[in-house]
């Protein structure tokens, strides 16, 4: 059977849109940081006070999944759905398969204890449900993850996992 051209350019095109879309698709997740997990509800009863608050037991973590690229995080952003956000204006260096711990609350940093506060005391993520995003300096996409307390976190302690 014989192809008019017509057919064929439409197949070639098509096949070439199908490898054009899927890294368009996936782009999001070609970065090698990535949120490794969320204590999105602090143990006990919320509190937000700088002097007795539990904000410094709502966290992120923040892995570093390359094996061989070290990452300054300076210039990364971390939002949530509402537009929360919070920028690392230091220089921090994640190792491959090294991770660091986004804390709320105030804090001294430390790149040995793997610790990066926000010094700010109001809590980032939402108890019931949220979106994390988290974007490079140049304003792409670096990861995101949406969650429910009810879908995602079956044990119901507070904290979700990402990218195993």
């Amino acid at each position: 059977m014989r192809m008019r051209p017509v057919t064929a350019t439409a197949l070639i095109a098509g096949a070439l849109a199908c490898i054009v879309a899927t890294p368009a698709q996936a782009a999001e997740y070609h970065s090698a940081l990535k949120v490794r997990g969320v204590q999105y509800d602090a143990p006990g009863r919320d509190s937000n006070s700088c002097s007795s608050g539990n904000t410094d037991e709502e966290y992120l973590i923040i892995k570093n999944y390359s094996s061989t690229a070290t990452i300054n995080l300076k210039g990364y952003v971390v939002k949530d759905a509402t537009g929360n956000r919070f920028t690392f204006t230091a220089g921090h260096y994640l190792q491959p398969g090294d991770y660091v711990k986004l804390r709320g609350g105030h804090g001294t940093d430390s790149d040995t204890r793997n610790v990066v506060y926000r010094d700010n005391c109001n809590f980032l993520w939402n108890n019931d449900r949220d979106t994390i995003y988290l974007y490079k300096p140049s304003g792409g996409r670096s990861d995101v993850h949406s969650y429910t307390r009810s879908g995602s976190d079956p044990d119901g302690n507070g904290y979700i996992g990402y990218h195993s």
